[in-house]
């Protein structure tokens, strides 16, 4: 059996430059040459997917400053080409698909989105579950499929990214539940919450992690999706895990995207291996959870959109890493 990441490693200190002058770049070229198994890696058709939802929460003011009917405008935003993750996309010659995960709005069905609407949003998680445990499983298994349809069509690059009011608590409520961190430790502002906002959201989510007590004490992954996730979440957790199954590489976006990796992780901690990390995100807990799964991430820009835009700007990154092959051998010289 290949021995693929001293193969490649050697291949790349043979090239002419001194060994490890590109620096994070050849670990980044390396670790795409053992994804691919190849001494010519490519990056082909690279998608970026955003998946959007609603989160019962939101629709309380307690959490976000903005109302939840942004998601639905964002949606529309995305399809007619306002919004960073389109421009972003479009500099760098990256397909974009937006997916209607359950946001809390009726989309007209010619309207060019992956229509797999789980609901109107989840349920309020200060009061019960967010979804079921067999709705978590089915928006998981969404999300696969729709992975499964890009990389039929050539796609062997893929980036996650999201859009939904509200899903910066639910990211900090996984995160606590996986990693044991304090609900302070992993809750930010999220869309720009100010300090009494900030406030409010995290007693609101220390409140909500005693609601769940039980699930937080002996956290499974399902358990806890199902309990304070979203739809948006569970699809990209599914998506991540069919990614890694199908062996392509996977750049991972921000605090959201990052927690549906978390959820990924754990119930395969081998995803890591192909798992490209974007960037550290403005939002407060992410550094903290690339931290925790000891991962070095490309970029720190300050940036905390979402939507997938950091993911969007590593890519051509990545690409310029793959160049590296492209180089005269020291030898040949």
């Amino acid at each position: 059996m290949t021995d693929w990441n001293s193969k490649i490693a050697e291949l790349v200190d043979g090239k002419a430059k001194p060994v490890g002058s590109l620096g994070q770049l050849e670990k980044i070229a390396i670790q795409v040459a053992c994804i691919q198994k190849s001494e010519k890696p490519e990056i082909q058709a690279p998608h970026v997917v955003v998946f959007a939802a609603d989160h019962g929460i939101a629709a309380t003011n307690k959490v976000n400053p903005y109302p939840q009917a942004i998601t639905a405008l964002m949606v529309y935003n995305f399809i007619q080409g306002g919004a960073a993750i389109h421009t972003i996309c479009k500099k760098n010659h990256i397909q974009l698909e937006i997916v209607d995960a359950g946001v809390a709005a009726t989309f007209p069905d010619s309207l060019p989105i992956h229509h797999e609407k789980m609901g109107m949003g989840t349920n309020n998680y200060e009061e019960t579950v967010a979804m079921g445990l067999d709705e978590a499983h089915e928006a998981m298994n969404r999300g696969r499929n729709i992975t499964k349809k890009i990389i039929n069509r050539g796609c062997n690059t893929l980036a996650l990214g999201e859009m939904g009011i509200g899903n910066s608590s639910s990211a900090a409520l996984i995160m606590s539940a996986i990693t044991g961190m304090s609900i302070r430790q992993c809750t930010g502002r999220g869309t720009g919450s100010s300090d009494e906002q900030l406030e409010l959201k995290m007693q609101t989510l220390e409140a909500v992690a005693r609601k769940h007590q039980s699930v937080f004490d002996q956290p499974n992954p399902m358990d806890v999706l199902a309990a304070v996730g979203g739809f948006e979440i569970a699809m990209m957790t599914g998506a991540y895990l069919e990614a890694y199954e199908q062996g392509i590489t996977i750049v991972v976006d921000g605090f959201i995207a990052t927690s549906a990796l978390l959820l990924a992780h754990t119930i395969q901690p081998s995803i890591l291996s192909h798992c490209i990390f974007a960037h550290t995100s403005g939002e407060q807990g992410h550094e903290k959870m690339l931290q925790y799964l000891q991962v070095e991430p490309i970029l720190n820009l300050g940036m905390r959109l979402g939507e997938g835009t950091g993911a969007a700007v590593a890519i051509p990154l990545i690409q310029s890493a793959l160049g590296i092959f492209d180089m005269a051998n020291l030898k040949d010289l």
